[in-house]
């Protein structure tokens, strides 16, 4: 994705104000060996770029001034009630350094698993993104699930996927194989049929009362 920046000479809270009067946001560029430069951006251009998936995991080309970057987007503020963004941060990207980034999960063929088909199960992700390392070459948009062999009462782990060539998991914590979905049997379900099996105990016939 490209993205057009204008650098900026003035800095500071009253600065920052007057671009967003002017329907601009505020921003920096950082990293590689190269200095921070900051910079502006049109804001609605950058409030709905921010709305797409691969804004946020992809490679941006970044122009400045004519000179196109390959960056990052790293962070960004919103306003807490307002429909505002308030300012971008980018990282340059160099081509022979492995990269670190999350990368959203998409989940493919649920309908036809047998938790779901079968079971009438429901199934849970657990996680939404995956942390990663890679080359910028290798870096993808998404890491696709297949949940097409789960099964109710079973799980998805990192372990049980297959990551595009390059690309490297990183593990937070002491869990090295997290689950990233998972398929269970759905509360009301589980009810129903605790309900149906109660009145069959019930109308069982007591035992006699023994004479004396």
């Amino acid at each position: 994705m490209k993205v057009i920046a204008f650098a900026r000479k003035e800095q500071g809270t009253g600065a920052s104000r007057r671009l967003r009067n002017a329907g601009q946001t505020p921003g920096i560029i950082y990293g590689g060996t190269s200095a921070p430069v900051a910079i502006s951006l049109d804001h609605n251009a950058l409030y709905h770029a921010l709305k797409k998936e691969t804004f946020h995991s992809s490679i941006l080309d970044l122009e400045i001034d004519g000179k196109v970057e390959q960056v990052l987007l790293r962070d960004f503020q919103v306003h807490a009630y307002k429909q505002l963004v308030l300012h971008a941060d980018f990282q340059r990207v160099d081509a022979s350094q492995k990269i670190h980034v999350k990368v959203p999960l998409h989940f493919i063929n649920a309908d036809v698993s047998p938790a779901v088909k079968l079971g009438s199960g429901i199934i849970s992700h657990v996680m939404a993104d995956l942390d990663i390392t890679c080359l910028p070459k290798d870096l993808p948009e998404f890491v696709e699930i297949d949940l097409a062999s789960l099964e109710i009462g079973s799980s998805v782990h990192l372990a049980d996927i297959k990551l595009p060539n390059g690309v490297t998991a990183v593990i937070h914590g002491g869990d090295d194989n997290p689950t990233i979905a998972t398929a269970s049997v759905p509360a009301g379900k589980v009810e129903a049929e605790a309900t149906a099996e109660t009145p069959a105990a019930a109308a069982a016939p007591a035992a006699p009362a023994e004479k004396k």
